[in-house]
């Protein structure tokens, strides 16, 4: 199946979503596309289906998880500010810490984040292993492999909490590597283009 164009795209398969929301998400593309040509943060190729690789792949995790209000999210390793600004757009309740240790990165997260006006965003700069503060959930994508990244951020997760990953390709080696129980929900269950064939959120 071919990918609707643009915020189309997300309110197919978030049709609760208000008007602030869709506006929001509508500015994404043209953010990324004006930071993108000084500070390259999303591969050429990638930038032009940002919806359907970025976007809504970061919201897939709310196709597995509802984040309770109030509740804090840990997005480590944000990149571009994915997944956690789709998703702090998407759940304007919970709070939002975005960490990478690059700053140019941390720089373009911010400007978007400032642009869209996201009160529930905070941003910093810091390594993973270096990060004080505990919260609800921690997310993050493709990152590192499991078994080196989880013991980064154990210590950050207050008890009861979740690690939440988006991951692609044949995973069994890499699950079993960590000697936890993992759960795994197929991307391709809740959208239909192709693209998320293989892609998954994985729950630790």
């Amino acid at each position: 199946m071919e990918a609707k164009p643009g915020v189309e795209l997300i309110t197919h398969y978030f049709q609760h979503i208000s008007k602030e929301q869709q506006q929001q998400f509508a500015k994404l593309a043209p953010l990324y596309f004006e930071w993108n040509e000084k500070i390259n943060v999303i591969s050429r190729k990638d930038i032009e289906s940002i919806y359907l690789k970025h976007v809504l792949h970061s919201l897939g995790i709310a196709k597995v998880l509802e984040f309770p209000p109030g509740s804090r999210v840990l997005d480590v390793g944000t990149g571009g500010g994915f997944p956690g600004i789709p998703l702090a757009i998407l759940y304007p309740k919970v709070h939002f810490h975005l960490v990478d240790s690059i700053a140019k990165k941390v720089k373009v997260v911010g400007e978007v984040s400032k642009a869209l006006r996201l009160k529930n965003v905070s941003i910093e700069q810091i390594r993973a292993e270096l990060i004080k503060q505990r919260f609800d959930f921690i997310v993050s994508r493709a990152v590192t492999r499991l078994s080196k990244f989880a013991p980064w951020v154990r210590h950050n997760l207050k008890p009861g909490g979740s690690m939440i990953f988006l991951k692609g390709g044949e995973l069994s080696e890499e699950i079993a590597e960590t000697h936890r129980k993992v759960q795994q929900h197929k991307l391709s269950t809740y959208f239909k283009e192709d693209w998320f064939e293989g892609k998954k959120v994985l729950m630790v």
